[in-house]
């Protein structure tokens, strides 16, 4: 489990108008495609520079497809990341904070000590 490769995912589709949509709307199409072909390139660096060891876990995979914010937190994905990205994707379906609040209540159940998010 790679908790970098997780952040880095919701870090780049974040930042990327088409990609957030691309998500939104075929969340294991967009999963697929970057994990083939963006997880192993390194950020701020020449396009062509890539490592080859980067993929996620089957667990992962199936919290990202499911786009499952909880279990993404679970496992150590910092959940800024998560709900910055989820807002993009999910706000404009809600009301004013609703989408929030949600995202909130989805995690109640979580108490501390909190999964560590530090990669």
């Amino acid at each position: 489990m790679s908790k970098y490769l997780l952040n880095k995912f919701l870090f780049t589709v974040d930042r990327d108008p088409d990609l957030v949509e691309r998500y939104r709307t075929d969340p294991a199409g967009a999963v697929e495609w970057w994990e083939s072909e963006m997880a192993n390139l390194i950020l701020n660096c020449h396009a062509r520079e890539k490592s080859t060891w980067l993929a996620f876990s089957d667990e992962e995979r199936r919290a990202l497809v499911a786009q499952d914010h909880v279990a993404l937190f679970e496992m150590g994905a910092h959940p800024f990341l998560t709900l910055t990205l989820f807002i993009a994707m999910f706000e404009r379906d809600h009301g004013p904070l609703e989408y929030q609040i949600a995202y909130g209540k989805a995690m109640e159940h979580l108490s501390l000590p909190y999964p560590d998010i530090a990669t």
